[in-house]
């Protein structure tokens, strides 16, 4: 990974581990261990949640559900525990298709708090908040056939992902409409919200995007707070640097 002058510090903050979410290839550890060799400083693990393509089985107590589900995040921490890598908790949120990124509530908040499961949209932001956390609206113009329609929830979300690389990198080969960042940087941009990149990744094949800081990252809480209080940092799709409001460095 070609190092990002003055933002040294890489972040992937939009990946996915085969033991939690079923489109995924590659387990936990691997994926860091790509991420890593490849030059990130760390990742945020953010698979799909229990309303997204997620492959822990539904009949499970919520309490296993949930240590089930942690699985692809426990692995891919493992590796980065013993190799001096970052790694964060996360996860991808689905209502329908509609998905967003929730950053800063972990593994014994969600098993305290059994009622995110049948939380709608706005009473997931009240959580979330409640939590300590952020709710980032992922990839909110992308169009493809499982997506019925395209919601926006201003109100309800802290910021946008304005880069995902899938739809821009020229190693993608699938969602890849550079017009969906496009859209989502304007959307930001007209709604005052902050925004984030990510690789959108579901395999060991890594494109290259994320969030480039000046300084390492000291959990996923202090990621939530480098976005939410205007610190700054850049934002890549692999391919180009683009400044914290999406414009081409």
């Amino acid at each position: 990974m070609t190092q990002i002058k003055d933002y040294p510090y890489l972040y992937e903050t939009h990946l996915h581990t085969n033991q939690s979410s079923a489109c995924a290839h590659n387990s936990g550890y691997e994926m860091a261990k790509a991420a890593h060799e490849a030059g990130y400083t760390g990742i945020i693990v953010t698979d799909h949640n229990w309303g997204g393509n997620n492959c822990i089985d539904s009949s499970l107590s919520w309490k296993d559900w949930v240590l089930e589900f942690s699985k692809g995040y426990l692995d891919a921490k493992s590796y980065g525990d013993s190799h001096d890598f970052d790694v964060f908790f996360g996860y991808e949120a689905g209502y329908n298709a509609t998905e967003f990124l929730i950053y800063g509530a972990d593994t014994d908040w969600l098993i305290a708090h059994p009622e995110i499961r049948t939380a709608t949209i706005e009473q997931q932001f009240d959580l979330i908040h409640d939590a300590g956390g952020m709710v980032i609206h992922a990839h909110p113009f992308r169009e493809e056939w499982y997506i019925p329609e395209i919601r926006l929830f201003p109100d309800y979300v802290d910021g946008v992902e304005g880069i995902n690389a899938t739809h821009s990198s020229r190693k993608s080969t699938s969602h890849n409409k550079t017009e969906f960042d496009d859209k989502a940087v304007q959307y930001a941009r007209e709604h005052h919200l902050p925004m984030t990149a990510g690789s959108d990744i579901h395999s060991t094949y890594l494109f290259g995007g994320g969030m480039a800081f000046k300084r390492r990252l000291t959990s996923v809480q202090d990621f939530c707070s480098a976005v939410l209080s205007d610190e700054d940092y850049v934002l890549t799709n692999g391919d180009f640097v683009f400044d914290k409001y999406g414009s081409k460095k």
